[in-house]
């Protein structure tokens, strides 16, 4: 039975997204308290009255990580009553596709990559999480090319194909995947190409914008750069 004058708590969650040793890995850190001492979560901390959601991810994210001015998409706000074992807590969940290169991450006993196929038991409902979020990131890119955050500025289509079926768990058939990319509103053929010694130089390709797909979407990072 329910204490229904019992008020609740606000969390958030960041789920940070990158292709290392040629699969997708979340960035994981391992809990220093109960509840699930000892076990590894994705980043996240409770929400100060002084801040609104956006600066809470971000400040939890650093803090947690040392991890900072990256891409943060609102995701999806989980409430299951029973998701935290010792009080009412609602996490809203952001995330972000990053080039490994691009994130400063200094690993330890504490924070990791994982490969998001080869999970260890993770505290909470943090699986289900990184599920949810491996999902919306497969409906998004049939509808934009976020894949495109976890490339260089300048890609080569197999490239991109390879980040497209790390992301959707499967091979695609090679002519069909370039002959949709290829359509992609914002894609720039470049007069360049790689240099490759032992390989026949294949073309170079960029986008002109940046896509947040139909999500409601944040980009975090100082003012000054906004």
């Amino acid at each position: 039975m329910y204490n229904e004058t019992k008020t609740h708590e606000i969390t958030v969650d960041t789920v940070i997204l990158t292709i290392k040793n040629n699969a997708l890995q979340a960035l994981l850190i391992r809990r220093d308290r109960e509840p699930f001492k000892d076990k590894w979560a994705i980043p996240g901390g409770y929400v100060r009255m002084s801040e609104n959601l956006e600066q809470a991810a971000v400040r939890v994210l650093k803090e947690k990580t040392d991890v900072d001015n990256v891409y943060l998409e609102q995701l999806y706000t989980f409430g299951d009553p029973l998701r935290h074992p010792d009080s009412r807590v609602i996490t809203c969940v952001y995330f972000a596709l990053v080039r490994y290169e691009d994130v400063k991450v200094v690993e330890s006993e504490d924070v990791a990559w994982y490969p998001i196929d080869d999970l260890p038991p993770l505290a909470f409902d943090h699986k289900e999480i990184i599920d949810y979020t491996r999902a919306r990131v497969r409906l998004s890119l049939k509808t934009c090319p976020v894949a495109y955050q976890l490339l260089n500025e300048k890609f080569t289509l197999t490239e991109m194909q390879k980040v497209y079926e790390l992301i959707m768990g499967k091979k695609l058939d090679k002519r069909n995947f370039r002959k949709k990319v290829l359509g992609t509103e914002g894609l720039i053929t470049l007069d360049e190409f790689t240099k490759a010694s032992s390989k026949r130089p294949a073309r170079l390709y960029q986008y002109k914008q940046l896509y947040s797909g139909d999500l409601k979407s944040f980009f975090i990072a100082n003012k000054e750069d906004i």
